[in-house]
């Protein structure tokens, strides 16, 4: 993970993209702006025939929320990988397993 957001960085710093604009309130800004983009493609359609019909689209929607989340982890000072798995810790203590049933 750490490579992608070195590589990130640098194509950001090979365009000059690297100015105050960047910083944890505006990345956090643009996740979300992206990540309606990426809702767009599901509009008005049940979401098999989306990714059916919108595939392309739906990864490039994607990456573009992945690729901001990345830059605001880095900003911000944390792992995502690592805040990922806090989490999953966290919603698995939140909401065990029901008795008798299995992974």
């Amino acid at each position: 993970m750490k490579t992608l957001t070195e590589e990130i960085l640098d194509f950001n710093k090979a365009r000059g993209w690297t100015d105050g604009n960047r910083d944890a309130r505006n990345l956090a800004i643009s996740v979300s702006l992206e990540a309606s983009e990426l809702l767009e493609h599901f509009q008005w359609q049940p979401g098999k025939q989306a990714v059916e019909q919108n595939r392309d689209g739906i990864m490039e929607e994607a990456a573009d929320v992945y690729i901001y989340l990345l830059q605001l982890a880095d900003v911000a000072g944390f792992d995502l990988d690592g805040a990922a798995r806090a989490k999953l810790q966290k919603n698995a203590l939140k909401y065990p397993v029901p008795a008798g049933e299995h992974e």
